[in-house]
């Protein structure tokens, strides 16, 4: 049993009909994700959310909603993902943010595009958080209790 809990977190930010996505490398290939990333241990899970939009994409966002909790067991490595969604208004574009040296570049798709790249998604993660967040199966962000 390991001895490590992988605490995710990723947000869903759409503008103008467009969704803010990174292109990121793994194993030699480019895949296709939400922002994302790791709650660091003590961090406010809010915060991690914002501060990995930011390092990932250069956006700053105001987080709207909560789209639930996802496990995910990644075929690559073996590991589960306890993955923590979002959904972010996006306010300001920094551009002297430096980002991630692990994100290729930050991009915005149509739904279609994304759809379109079922083989490239870091996970079907990707595709089912666009889906409920376009039913809107979306959570106020009152249901969060934070005392960080």
């Amino acid at each position: 049993m390991p001895d490590k809990i992988h605490l995710t977190v990723a947000t869903v930010i759409e503008k103008s009909g467009q969704f803010l996505m990174v292109k990121e490398t793994r194993q030699g290939r480019q895949l296709i994700n939400q922002p994302a990333g790791h709650v660091e241990p003590g961090e406010d899970i809010l915060a991690a959310a914002l501060r990995e939009t930011y390092e990932e994409t250069g956006w700053v966002v105001s987080l709207s909603g909560f789209l639930g909790i996802a496990t995910y067991r990644a075929p690559s490595n073996g590991i589960t993902y306890y993955r923590h969604t979002f959904v972010a208004q996006p306010i300001e574009f920094d551009p002297s943010a430096q980002i991630d040296t692990d994100i290729d570049e930050a991009v915005w798709m149509s739904y279609d595009q994304i759809e379109s790249n079922l083989t490239t998604l870091r996970s079907p993660l990707v595709l089912s958080c666009l889906s409920d967040y376009l039913a809107g199966a979306i959570f106020p962000m009152e249901i969060f209790r934070n005392t960080l």
